[in-house]
């Protein structure tokens, strides 16, 4: 399904090593907490949700370029529209209980986000 026009909350950050199990951790705990609570319809539904790791390279623009150590995380989710994002964000501080220690893990791993980004281009 195609999303043009919809709305992304993208997050991508790094992870050493002494941090990936913990990361691992908190990526099953919100994966759990998404499923059991976000709509799935209306203005607020979540369309997609993703969350993928793998190794940060030494040249990110090489893919043939050799690994770092560290591991990359992207956390992608696409609503229907800004309201989705904003419910998200208000039910992650009610509601899951891993919120804190997420947000202080993430804090720690150099994180860079899109909140609310319209999506120009989609396919499929």
């Amino acid at each position: 399904m195609a999303h043009k026009g919809k709305i992304q909350l993208l997050i991508t950050f790094v992870a050493t090593p002494d941090k990936v199990a913990e990361v691992d951790r908190l990526v099953a705990s919100h994966g759990a907490w998404m499923a059991e609570g976000h709509h799935r319809q209306g203005p607020k539904a979540l369309l997609s949700y993703n969350f993928s790791k793998g190794p940060e390279l030494k040249n990110p623009l090489d893919p043939a370029s050799a690994p770092t150590g560290n591991t990359r995380y992207v956390l992608n989710e696409i609503y229907e529209s800004p309201a989705g994002i904003a419910d998200h964000w208000q039910q992650s501080q009610k509601s899951w209980r891993d919120f804190p220690a997420m947000a202080a893990t993430l804090g720690s791993c150099n994180p860079q986000t899109l909140h609310g980004g319209v999506i120009a281009q989609s396919l499929w």
